[in-house]
């Protein structure tokens, strides 16, 4: 073909279904005569659980069973999608013990919802209550509350450097703070939601599971191994899925309760979880306080970094916990060039929601961190935020390379989207505005921040399955093991199928998320379907276009190198027109002459690609009431070669609506007792449309050398780049006050106490001392670090 689809903007081919209402989503393909589960869940952080009575609940009208831990004592534990410590698991329903407000006690199980919902308030349940430990810091304390007293400490995990790794030696300067990387929920718009349809032995399934899942290849091997089924016995589907950012990743608790019920009884089992249920149960995100230290000389090159940082675990050991151990260490030298890097880090209980991953999972939290330091050292040296990172990236020419904490960057041109960045903010121009206002003591003041960030996509390694053929009609199908929930799969992998073979668009079918169909597959996380699955689904077109060459060939009497597909999607001899062939024609002869128009591949890369990009973002702060204002965010990120620029905008959006959303509104917080104060959409602040800035999103195409498109992730690169960018823009609006730094989210209240402590002459300090458990946890790689190679998720 003479030019290629790819590189040019497309519209989605998935929104049709969606906008005409014929989506499928799990709650509403439940079939008639499924049991409704409703959980009785615990409302006490922290308690014994004395005795669970649910006499008067299972002679309620419609109550087919109410089930409760001593019911299920003879079911493995869950597993969850990574497990952080052995030692802390989870049962399926709570024995003995509840960990957090929203620990499931009991399952009721109705013919309908309301009459689950009634009997569950049937349940009696005797607590025992005990002291919580809300605080990830408090927790390691030694009189700290234990969540599991066999463990003998609230520590899940944890390492520190050897003492001999020193970065701050040789420092002119060295500037230092307490950051804290709140904690979120992920508040997809589907919550989790699953049916569970029990098979037999005449049948060709023990169980089918209709999930709301990112990883349906993934959840059936964990029901299978949970019930030590056979794998080809479990059906796993995931229809249309309303988000999911992490947070559907692998199988949940709730999950395996309902596939019990639904094996005990022999009947349909179903649950949707409430938005309630939503926020307070699905495993949260982020969850970091980190003590940095950057090492500096008097011309702004960075000598070394120090980094002490406590992930918060939440209740059961939650695999999140684990981030701050993994891609939050991998990722802590970001753009630059530091020399040394000293990093410790502990994964903590605490009797709050389990922690898991969203959108980045420890990359964006590396990204604050670093990007706040850079900002804290430009101000300590007297530096434009821009010039002291231009003075510390690495070039180029540098790439490939493997930093100090052990990631092998593919390739990069960090100055090049951060000018591209200053260009399209007009930087120099905000600078002068910002001046000017100061001049004038204006009340409402301008901040402009800056972050330049790297993360890593496809970090998990592995291959992914592909598969091209060419139906009978002419068209063709594409099946992946990858599963979308709204990122636009189905539009690229046939915008491939397009470019290769000539097909058109929309008779491109698109085949994933069911493992009765899809044999394998690694599902969607990490930023990786593109350029795993688009790699297998390019390598798999190709292959079949030679075959088919090859059938034109012997059908038309010429030689295949001669066959060529036309501009009308033929398939012909290149210079004579009146010879050539539909695909549906090709089908045919393909079929007479034994030659199967299929293939499939499972294409891996030598490695991760680190996406980057550079943001800037400009706010207004009114100084007499600290609201906040984006009024402009400019994005410049890098994903490698773009296939379709339309598709890439909106994950840019997605990402950044987000990003920023952390830094000036969300925050799932608790009370001294346990309690979730952010447990609804009344409390929990979610931005709408009205309170995101307008986004100036662009792209640089610095291609990887790792996979046949060039390609890079972008699901989550906006997000890790936003969110410092914002509260870098908030605290240098309040600079001239001699304020350094701002924990988030940059609330009005906040903002105006620290405004307000300011202009009295009091500035706090960002730094405040490392707890001293940081020096007794075990050297990185020694025997006594049992996670030094299990958290790189």
């Amino acid at each position: 073909m003479p030019g290629s689809i790819l590189g040019t903007s497309v519209r989605r081919v998935e929104d049709p279904e969606l906008i005409r209402g014929h989506a499928t989503y799990v709650d509403n393909i439940v079939p008639p005569g499924a049991l409704h589960v409703v959980f009785v869940r615990s409302p006490l952080a922290h308690a014994r659980l004395e005795s669970v009575d649910a006499t008067k609940a299972r002679e309620a009208p419609g109550v087919v069973a109410v089930l409760t831990g001593d019911d299920l004592a003879d079911v493995p534990d869950h597993r969850p999608f990574m497990v952080l410590n052995d030692a802390c698991a989870r049962p399926l329903l709570a024995r003995g013990k509840v960990r957090f407000v929203g620990d499931m006690v009991a399952a009721v199980v109705a013919t309908t919802t309301a009459e689950a919902v009634d009997a569950a308030e049937l349940v009696e349940v005797d607590y025992d209550p005990l002291e919580p430990v809300v605080d990830p810091e408090a927790a390691l304390a030694d009189d700290a509350p234990l969540q599991f007293e066999d463990l003998g400490s609230n520590l899940a995990a944890g390492f520190r450097d050897p003492d001999d790794v020193r970065p701050l030696d040789g420092a002119d300067a060295v500037v230092r703070a307490r950051l804290v990387n709140q904690r979120l929920a992920v508040a997809p718009m589907e919550g989790n939601a699953v049916t569970a349809t029990p098979g037999g032995d005449d049948q060709p399934h023990d169980m089918t599971v209709h999930v709301s899942t990112q990883m349906p290849h993934g959840l059936r091997g964990q029901v299978a191994q949970q019930w030590g089924w056979d794998l080809e016995r479990v059906r796993v589907v995931a229809p249309h899925v309303g988000g999911g950012f992490g947070g559907k990743a692998g199988m949940a608790p709730e999950h395996a309760v309902v596939i019990e019920t639904a094996r005990r009884l022999g009947r349909v089992v179903t649950w949707t979880e409430t938005r309630s249920e939503n926020l307070t149960a699905m495993p949260h995100g982020r969850g970091q306080v980190q003590y940095a230290e950057l090492g500096l000389r008097r011309d702004g090159t960075i000598v070394g970094l120090h980094a002490r940082v406590v992930g918060d675990a939440g209740a059961y050991a939650g695999f999140g916990g684990a981030l701050a151990l993994g891609p939050t260490r991998n990722m802590a030298q970001g753009v630059y060039r530091i020399p040394t890097i000293a990093y410790d880090a502990a994964a903590v209980l605490t009797t709050t929601t389990p922690m898991g991953a969203f959108r980045g999972a420890g990359r964006p939290e590396a990204a604050a961190m670093l990007e706040r330091m850079m900002d804290l050292a430009a101000a300590e040296l007297d530096l434009d935020p821009a010039e002291i990172r231009r003075r510390n990236f690495l070039a180029p020419e540098d790439f490939p390379l493997t930093t100090v904490t052990g990631s092998l960057y593919d390739s990069g041109e960090y100055a090049k989207a951060l000018d591209k960045a200053l260009e399209l903010a007009g930087y120099d121009e905000l600078r002068a505005e910002q001046a000017r206002r100061r001049d004038r003591e204006d009340r409402v003041v301008l901040g402009v921040g800056l972050a330049v960030y790297v993360e890593v996509t496809a970090g998990g390694g592995g291959a992914e399955y592909g598969k091209v053929s060419v139906d009978d009609d002419g068209g063709a199908t594409v099946s992946v093991g990858t599963s979308a929930h709204g990122q636009g799969h189905a539009t690229s992998f046939a915008m491939i199928v397009t470019d290769r073979l000539g097909i058109p668009m929309d008779q491109v079918r698109f085949v994933q998320s069911d493992t009765a169909v899809v044999p394998r597959g690694g599902g969607t996380g990490g930023s990786r379907s593109l350029q795993l699955a688009g790699s297998s689904v390019l390598v798999a077109a190709d292959t079949v276009l030679e075959r088919a060459r090859e059938v034109v060939a012997s059908a038309l009497e010429a030689s295949p190198d001669d066959v060529v597909v036309d501009d009308d999607g033929r398939l012909g001899v290149a210079g004579v027109p009146d010879r050539s062939m539909s695909w549906r024609e090709v089908a045919v002869a393909a079929h007479e002459q034994g030659v199967e128009l299929a293939e499939i591949r499972d294409e891996s890369q030598q490695g991760a690609t680190y996406p980057f990009g550079a943001h800037v973002s400009v706010v207004e702060v009114d100084l007499d009431t600290g609201r906040v204002t984006p009024v402009r965010h400019v994005a410049v990120d890098d994903c490698g070669r773009v296939l379709n620029p339309t598709l890439v905008a909106g994950q840019q959006h997605g990402g950044l609506a987000q990003g920023i959303s952390q830094a000036l509104w969300e925050g799932f917080s608790y009370d001294e007792d346990g309690n979730p104060t952010t447990g609804s959409f009344a409390a929990y602040l979610l931005p709408t449309a009205a309170e995101v800035p307008p986004f100036e999103a662009a792209t640089t195409e610095t291609p990887t050398p790792y996979n046949p498109l060039g390609a890079k992730g972008i699901g989550e690169a906006a997000t890790v780049g936003s969110t410092p960018a914002v509260q870098n823009a908030v605290v240098d609006a309040l600079a001239h006050l001699g304020v350094r730094h701002v924990d988030m989210p940059l609330t009005p209240d906040r903002v105006w106490r620290t405004v307000r402590d300011a202009e009295a002459g009091t500035v706090t300090d960002p730094w405040s001392e490392p707890p001293a458990f940081f020096t007794t946890l075990p050297v990185r790689g020694s025997s006594g670090d049992p996670e030094a190679a299990s958290v790189d998720v």
